[in-house]
């Protein structure tokens, strides 16, 4: 072999090295924590592990492609520094990810999450009916129509700042959707004290204050005006009764009501 040959295929070994090397840089390392791992496939939970990265990929594009959608994440941390979703991974970083931090201050990083609504107001997907019903039994403004399509939820969380409830993952990978929260307990009234707690809703609590069935405000009505739309025999034993003025339902303080002040007292405390 010539001088020449044997220099030419030393140069193409080199270019192939650093092509393999940048081959090799092609992905991130990634550690979820806490209950975002809830998220995630059982072998990559609690631990670090990596997701490709080609050409350059968002940090928002790299936590939803794993499983995770970004209106559970607050805090993400790429080699020490606290970045935005928008921020672009070119491979070879360290990714960290944190949920809502309840305990701890970290104001001088980036939020992802936007801040907290003062008067939370939420629309829910069609699968969380019972749920819809006991949040607007605790006084919160809470949107539910079991024909609910995915756009129409997004349209309303957007133009009317409603934080969306939901067990579809795909939905809160929505780039529009800012405000979310996946729903992981099953049974109705599990449901309703993991909202409750992940909103930190305890204190703004107003039980009987709005219509179960169409989530209008409920406004006191006397006794008497009711006399003729109860039963007799609830119209003997209670003298206190609520309306809605667009349903047209009448409340009154029964075994039901009984059942659902002591889930509220069980939620508050």
């Amino acid at each position: 072999m010539s001088v020449h040959a044997a220099r030419s295929v030393a140069a193409l070994s080199r270019a192939a090295g650093e092509r393999g090397g940048e081959g090799k840089r092609k992905s991130a390392e990634f550690r979820f924590y806490e209950e975002l791992n809830d998220f995630l496939a059982p072998e990559r939970r609690k631990t670090a592990f990596s997701v490709p990265i080609d050409r350059g990929r968002s940090v928002k594009d790299a936590i939803e492609s794993v499983g995770v959608p970004h209106t559970e994440v607050d805090l993400v941390v790429v080699d020490g520094v606290s970045v935005a979703f928008e921020h672009v991974l070119r491979g070879g970083e360290r990714v960290a990810v944190y949920p809502v931090f309840e305990r701890f201050d970290i104001a001088p990083l980036v939020h992802l999450r936007p801040l907290q609504l003062r008067n939370p107001r939420f629309v829910l997907d069609s699968h969380l009916g019972k749920l819809a019903r006991h949040l607007r039994m605790a006084g919160f403004d809470s949107l539910w129509q079991a024909d609910y399509r995915d756009e129409e939820i997004v349209a309303l969380s957007v133009a009317q700042k409603r934080v969306v409830l939901t067990r579809d993952k795909g939905l809160l990978k929505r780039r529009a959707v800012q405000r979310g929260h996946f729903v992981r307990e099953t049974e109705s009234e599990k449901q309703f004290r993991e909202v409750i707690s992940a909103f930190q809703l305890e204190r703004l609590l107003k039980p009987f204050t709005r219509c179960r069935v169409c989530n209008s405000p409920l406004r006191g009505v006397s006794r008497e005006s009711v006399r003729s739309r109860v039963p007799e025999e609830v119209w003997k034993e209670h003298a206190a009764y609520t309306e809605c003025p667009d349903c047209g339902r009448i409340f009154w303080p029964g075994a039901h009501y009984e059942r659902l002040l002591r889930l509220l007292k069980r939620v508050a405390e």
